[in-house]
């Protein structure tokens, strides 16, 4: 998940052309539900709350994609069928990118923070309304199009997915039934962005319930009669949950302003927002899931089976991923708040406090992944259809996989940073374009030696160079974070990370010698790791998470406007897409 930042744009640092801001912003009382509390420990509480939110839900997602995944497993197995599927899902994956996790995710957080930060000055007429009434049409239009258009290229679509694919009608057929997504995730994705910088988390992080539980559903009921054209049915279904769930939630926050009377406040001048912001935005997104069609590609001329193995693999490895990103969805509308405002010092901590938390976070759970690979596929895969070959394969697959997250995560922590402020830049798509470049030539240069575990090791390859790339391009394109500071936030858990590997994996393997089950096998090999890093930890002085998330007092400047000065970062040059206050 990624970002993209001003490309012409001087680093974010108080300049001597720095003014006083305009009287009302400095004397407008923001509204409740756009900001957080001014003290720094109502604000540690409240970001602590919606965290905690996001993490129950996004682990229930989480259990309920894994049991989706089982079912398919056990349902259908690892072999010529699934691999249709998994061609065809394809399209929900590039779907989740661009329009829920990142792509439209990166551009509306900014927009509709803007627009409450203009509210909160009481400029006349209701600019979030205002904003809504002028990009959902458009955009639902060319959700749709888009939508068609898939499913009417679906032949030629699957051709240059998987040339070497067995069954071929049966990838076009469940690639038709997925198309839906583009149309139902695009609408999605928009109530999760409007309802984030909203700071309303409660509905966004429960799509995913939404979402796997339409397909699990689905599946047991047709799965019989239609095979795994019912898992294609399923996100179809899914997809319109994820709508169901959000949109009652987004329509109260719309609705609660349509009484007040206008303030009289002038509104600034406006131009339209440039189709550059969009285009940077997507391209960056779309880059990075081009990863998944490299994989396929290359995985489509091994043996029956590979691209499930990765698919599986890939499927577990990343959920310390997406546990260790869901602060940085809960920060990221404070992130484009105060950069909204102006405030670059208060932006520059956030995003280091979140790097340095997602990393350590993400650590951990690659540690684990790695030392009891075999027990967890054992224990969540190996039944019905699924063999203990298959187990053994995707284990090995999952391994290699795991030593990517740490960049997998970064790029997802820092890409925000890059949209934060609302305007486009190419650096973002630059970076990821290298890094897919190094994933296709990894990849096809080790798929021949060593398989599907080759085209494991060149994505994370590709995505440890991307997380370079971004994090040297940080303080002249983004918010100008502390490269030296993030890198030890980096470097320290990573150790204390690789000790608790090995410790892991060599407790895990004597209890399996002495005969111990999957279960006990993985219980003490987690708890290994866990007790190491948790050791480690303080001893290397790797920040707590409880001292991350509390420490989110804006940093005091010097300047007598420290919150609302303008800076040429954060001046008010960007405006509503299509002239939305007009």
């Amino acid at each position: 998940m990624t970002t993209t930042s001003p490309h012409a744009t001087s680093a974010a640092r108080p300049g001597p052309e720095a003014g006083p801001p305009p009287a009302d912003a400095r004397t407008a009382a923001p509204l409740p539900e756009t900001a957080p509390p001014a003290d720094g420990r109502s604000s540690g509480r409240f970001l602590a709350r919606a965290a905690l939110v996001t993490a129950v839900l996004s682990v229930a997602g989480s259990v309920l994609g894994l049991a989706r995944d089982q079912a398919l497993a056990r349902l259908f197995g690892a072999g010529g069928e699934t691999d249709a599927f998994l061609v065809a899902w394809t399209v929900p994956e590039f779907a989740a990118t661009l329009l829920i996790e990142d792509g439209l995710a990166f551009a509306l957080v900014p927009m509709f923070s803007l627009a409450l930060a203009r509210r909160a000055r009481g400029v006349t007429g209701d600019p979030v309304r205002a904003l809504v009434a002028t990009t959902l049409p458009r955009l639902a239009l060319s959700f749709t199009a888009a939508g068609a258009l898939v499913a009417v290229a679906a032949p030629a679509l699957v051709r240059a997915l998987a040339p070497g694919l067995a069954d071929h009608a049966l990838a076009v057929d469940c690639t038709r039934l997925t198309a839906t997504c583009v149309v139902s995730f695009g609408l999605a994705g928009y109530c999760s962005a409007a309802l984030r910088a909203h700071r309303r988390f409660l509905a966004p992080a429960a799509i995913y319930v939404a979402y796997n539980t339409g397909i699990i559903t689905v599946m047991f009921v047709l799965g019989g009669r239609w095979g795994v054209r019912s898992a294609a049915a399923g996100v179809a279904v899914g997809g319109v949950l994820m709508v169901a769930a959000q949109l009652p939630s987004l329509l109260r926050r719309l609705r609660r302003h349509e009484g007040e009377p206008p303030s009289g406040v002038a509104d600034e001048a406006a131009r339209p927002l440039a189709l550059a912001l969009f285009t940077t935005v997507l391209l960056f997104a779309l880059c990075r899931q081009s990863q998944v069609l490299i994989e396929r590609f290359l995985a489509s001329g091994l043996p029956s089976g590979a691209i499930s193995h990765l698919n599986y693999a890939q499927k577990v490895a990343q959920i310390p991923m997406t546990l260790s990103l869901m602060l940085c969805t809960v920060t990221f509308p404070v992130v484009a708040r105060a950069l909204a405002d102006g405030d670059t010092v208060r932006a520059r901590d956030r995003v280091e406090r979140d790097v340095a938390l997602a990393a350590c976070l993400v650590l951990l759970g690659a540690a684990t992944v790695v030392a009891c690979a075999p027990q967890i596929v054992h224990l969540l895969f190996q039944r019905g259809a699924f063999t203990a070959a298959d187990t053994a394969a995707t284990a090995g697959v999952m391994r290699v996989y795991a030593l990517g997250l740490l960049g997998q995560t970064v790029v997802g922590a820092l890409a925000r940073s890059y949209f934060s402020a609302g305007r486009a830049s190419w650096y973002p798509f630059g970076a990821m374009a290298v890094g897919v470049l190094a994933t296709a030539v990894v990849g096809a240069s080790a798929v021949g030696p060593w398989g599907v575990r080759g085209i494991a090791a060149a994505n994370a390859a590709g995505i440890t160079v991307t997380a370079a790339l971004l994090l040297a391009g940080m303080g002249p394109r983004s918010v100008p974070v502390r490269v030296r500071r993030v890198l030890g936030d980096l470097g320290r858990p990573l150790l204390a990370a690789a000790v608790a590997t090995g410790a892991g994996a060599l407790a895990a393997d004597r209890v399996t010698g002495a005969g111990g089950g999957a279960a006990v096998s993985l219980t003490v090999g987690a708890a290994t790791v866990g007790g190491v890093f948790a050791v480690l930890c303080p001893a290397l002085r790797v920040q707590s998470p409880g001292t991350v998330l509390r420490s989110v007092r804006p940093v005091r400047s010097p300047s007598p406007h420290p919150v609302t000065q303008r800076h040429p970062h954060g001046r008010s040059r960007f405006r509503f897409p299509f002239r939305a206050d007009r």
